[in-house]
């Protein structure tokens, strides 16, 4: 198989994925052997390739929103064939057995592995990974449109959640891309009134097509007051902008895997009980509840389409924030 292949962290703009040719993956009696279709391409890619966030496995196949098809299963495997349509997103497995795995909190796990950073990944056509990672995906989509929902949708839905908007509220979305665009339709559906916040005059065109009553940059002060605000650009300096259009009791969820830091914060801004939050991963219930969601309410996943051997380019593209929404890779049939 034909696979981008990351041996050492450097800069995007000197092409660090490899274009590699690789035997195709053997799998143990509990994995799935998944001939890849799509695979999103997220800025967590990026922050590995870049070394802004640790490597943990190297050489690496980058990629952690992969949609494919079941070619082979191991003899353990239970539930799934070959031939059917699934998914594999950034969490792949946890220990079941430390105390955040034993409290429901396994995305807190503390021997979580993850695809695309402890696993190989999905930048490549095929994909060998553990049934506990892989999930039936929702009908009517495209396979480009279903694979921004397995990293995007999921975080995006998690930060939503624990944002705590309802019907009536008015959530803030900073920054616009593959998880915020999600986030805002699933908030429409709600009746939770959007204001974006994001520097990108075409971002700001999707946001108000998307159903945001206002869209402008962190600068702009919104209309009235912020129930809750979701930070997705991975830039602390917003939190300062989040806090400063927030309502009382209102929380800042910061979605990203990373940021750079954090501004000296007044202590006037955080009080009335207004907190900051992050999120930390998913959980396989977050994953399930998403693909449960996106098959009742049809998400508009809005995608730009790449060869899978343009891995390099997107990234540099995405750097460049002149993705308009979610990246996706296809391999070459």
């Amino acid at each position: 198989m034909r696979a981008l292949v990351l041996e050492k962290p450097a800069p995007i703009e000197t092409d660090p994925l490899l274009l590699c040719d690789l035997p195709l993956p053997q799998i143990s009696e509990e994995e799935v052997l998944i001939r890849i279709r799509a695979c999103g391409v997220c800025r967590t890619d990026l922050h590995i390739v870049e070394e802004e966030i640790p490597h943990h496995l190297l050489p690496l196949i980058p990629g952690h929103q992969i949609v494919g098809v079941v070619e082979e299963v191991g003899e353990k495997v239970k539930d799934l064939s070959p031939g059917e349509l699934v998914g594999v997103p950034w969490l792949n497995r946890v220990c079941g057995r430390c105390r955040f795995c034993q409290d429901g909190r396994e995305n807190l796990c503390e021997s979580a592995l993850f695809t695309g950073y402890d696993v190989l990944g999905g930048y490549a056509e095929y994909v060998a990974t553990h049934q506990e990672a892989v999930y039936k995906l929702p009908e009517g989509y495209k396979d480009e449109e279903l694979a921004p929902l397995l990293c995007g949708g999921v975080i995006g839905y998690r930060a939503y959640r624990m944002s705590g908007v309802k019907k009536g509220d008015t959530l803030g979305i900073f920054g616009f891309g593959s998880s915020a665009h999600l986030v805002a339709q699933i908030a429409k559906i709600e009746g939770v009134e959007i204001f974006v916040f994001t520097r990108s005059p075409e971002h700001q065109l999707l946001a108000r097509d998307l159903g945001a009553s206002f869209a402008g940059r962190a600068e702009d002060h919104p209309p009235h007051l912020l129930t809750s605000a979701i930070i997705f650009a991975p830039a602390g300096n917003l939190v300062k902008n989040a806090l400063l259009y927030l309502e009382r009791g209102g929380a800042v969820i910061m979605a990203g895997i990373y940021s750079t830091p954090l501004p000296e914060i007044p202590y006037s801004l955080l009080y009335w009980e207004r907190s900051i939050k992050s999120v930390a991963n998913s959980t396989r219930q977050d994953v399930r509840e998403l693909l449960d969601f996106a098959q009742k309410h049809h998400l508009e996943a809005k995608t730009e389409i790449f060869p899978l051997t343009e891995a390099n380019r997107v990234l540099q593209l995405l750097k460049e924030s002149k993705i308009k929404a979610s990246a996706v890779l296809k391999p070459e049939t």
